[in-house]
């Protein structure tokens, strides 16, 4: 099965064109990786240029996955838009995932992992896994999570969390007073990992919900002002 993954919940603007082979291995044909603050600008224009790159064109895809966030509005709302349009109009399956899952995919540590990524506004998207167990050659089970707090207060319950392993964006390294490691943005083989159990046996997804985890900064007025001449 071909499969488009797209995700743009973090700092990185990710697309690639992965093969899903029955036996669950996703193995990336193409990808791109740009940057964050371009969403809009950078979507379409990748998912072109890596059609080209492997050799297939777009009406060859039979499913999409999707970063589902935790991200910022404005750029989480791009991903999952070109997401559902696309799936639309090639009549395919879309398939919303958790970027942090996504991340997570594929890392055996050897004990607890946290996955943190920048949710702006001094503070940090986050969710900790299970990534002990190496019989399952991918998986990692999520513990708790995902979440928004700034970095401070989740240090403080870093030990009650059994972390052993941060990764995601280093910028954060020391207001956790934990070293960050790699990967820092999903990719295209997690994200399309994570879905596998779905796409392989046709299991029809879910509408994509976004995960903001927060409220918007703009809000309708609760009441009209008095006018007086």
């Amino acid at each position: 099965m071909l499969v488009l993954a797209l995700d743009t919940a973090t700092t990185v603007v990710t697309a690639g064109l992965v093969d899903l082979g029955p036996d669950g291995g996703p193995r990336t044909l193409a990808a791109r990786a740009h940057d964050g603050r371009r969403h809009g600008e950078l979507l379409m224009p990748a998912v072109r240029a890596l059609c080209a790159e492997a050799g297939h064109a777009l009406a060859e895809v039979g499913a999409v996955v999707v970063g589902a966030g935790p991200g910022p509005f404005t750029g989480l709302r791009v991903g999952i838009a070109s997401a559902t349009a696309l799936g639309h109009a090639l009549d395919v399956p879309v398939h919303g995932v958790v970027t942090h899952d996504a991340l997570a995919w594929g890392l055996h540590t050897g004990g607890n992992l946290l996955v943190v990524t920048d949710a702006r506004r001094k503070e940090v998207y986050w969710a900790a896994y299970d990534a002990s167990d190496p019989a399952d050659a991918h998986s990692v089970r999520r513990l708790t999570g995902p979440a928004v707090e700034a970095p401070e207060a989740l240090a403080a319950r870093l030990d009650e969390l059994a972390i052993g392993t941060v990764v995601g964006d280093p910028a954060f390294a020391q207001r956790l007073g934990r070293e960050i490691g790699g990967p820092g943005a999903p990719t295209v083989d997690g994200l399309v990992g994570v879905a596998a159990a779905d796409l392989l046996a046709g299991r029809a997804p879910a509408p994509v919900e976004p995960l903001y985890l927060r409220r918007p900064d703009a809000v309708e007025p609760t009441g009209r002002k008095r006018v007086t001449a």
